[in-house]
């Protein structure tokens, strides 16, 4: 069983900053993939960004440029820099990770995100 613990979510005004971060502990496994989801309210959970083992990353076209994904593979650890936040961006943010043998995906509990003026 994998546990994901997020840190970093709050509140902040439009164009600031705010750094998402997501441990993975908890067994013996092997993360392929981490990152991150986002859900507003009354809309659908979309992918954020991504990032493999081999460190690929993926954004979202409405956070290229202002989003960074990175990943600590000793810690089994992502973050996410955000910045240029946008009242668009407020959402709960949830972190995910995909092991292999067995492949499984766990989610985080997830984080508020919200951008205001």
């Amino acid at each position: 069983q994998v546990r994901l613990v997020e840190s970093g979510g709050g509140s902040v005004q439009p164009g600031g900053s705010l750094r998402l971060s997501c441990a993975a502990s908890g067994g013996i496994f092997t993360l392929t993939t981490m990152g991150w989801y986002r859900q507003a309210p009354g809309k659908e959970r979309e992918l954020v960004a991504s990032i493999t083992r081999g460190e690929y990353t993926k954004y979202a076209d409405s956070v290229k440029g202002r989003f960074t994904i990175s990943g600590d593979n000793v810690k089994n650890t992502v973050y996410v820099e955000m910045n240029g936040l946008k009242p668009e961006d407020t959402a709960v943010y949830y972190c995910y990770c995909n092991t292999e043998s067995p492949s499984f995906r766990y989610w985080g509990q997830g984080t508020q995100v919200t951008v205001s003026s």
